[in-house]
């Protein structure tokens, strides 16, 4: 009997593959791809994170809010008409992702052990760099990404008497690290 006559493949309700051989015995769990956030019914739910594991999470989003050159030039002249906007922005960019679970419906509280925004004015606008840690049983994604958007939103409010037509864009998440997915990082672009 050949190798390939021995070995066989049972796979149990698409979410575990088990292959057997009689030299060696493997199981490989397949990637579920669906909506965690959602019943069998289609209704919204919060997820039971009640039996998972507390471990240290971390993540790192990123806005940028587009200026113009003459506001960037207030801007770092610190003469915008509502004051230092960039460390208004950047508390409160903090202060939101504390905040996470009041502005999106189905996000568990968590303590956050560790916020910091970062403002780095460039040549054609601001990048706002929210990082957020703790350790507790679901990820701080959502936390890092509203810390990132809410500071591109008050940098705005604080632009906006100045220019109306500034653009936040490009809010997405960089990097994501433990819980079960394990260690995202967007490819550079």
């Amino acid at each position: 009997m050949t190798n390939d006559e021995l070995m066989h493949t049972v796979v149990f309700d698409s979410s575990f593959v088990i292959r057997h051989s009689s030299l060696e015995i493997m199981a490989t769990k397949k990637e579920s791809k669906k909506l965690t956030h959602m019943d069998s019914k289609g209704q919204a739910r919060m997820v039971d994170v009640s039996a998972k594991e507390a471990t240290s999470r971390r993540a790192i989003a990123e806005a940028f809010i587009r200026l113009s050159r003459d506001t960037l030039s207030l801007l770092r002249e610190g003469k915008l008409p509502k004051g230092n906007a960039l460390e208004t922005a950047r508390l409160a960019g903090i202060m939101a992702a504390k905040r996470t679970p009041d502005l999106i419906p189905l996000c568990h509280p968590l303590l956050l052990s560790h916020v910091n925004v970062e403002a780095a004015p460039r040549a054609d606008g601001v990048r706002f760099l929210a990082t957020v840690a703790c350790t507790g049983p679901t990820g701080v994604e959502m936390e890092a990404l509203t810390a990132a958007s809410v500071a591109a939103l008050t940098l705005y409010d604080m632009v906006k008497a100045v220019e109306k037509g500034a653009t936040i864009e490009r809010i997405q998440l960089l990097e994501k690290s433990g819980g079960k997915s394990g260690l995202f990082r967007r490819a550079r672009s």
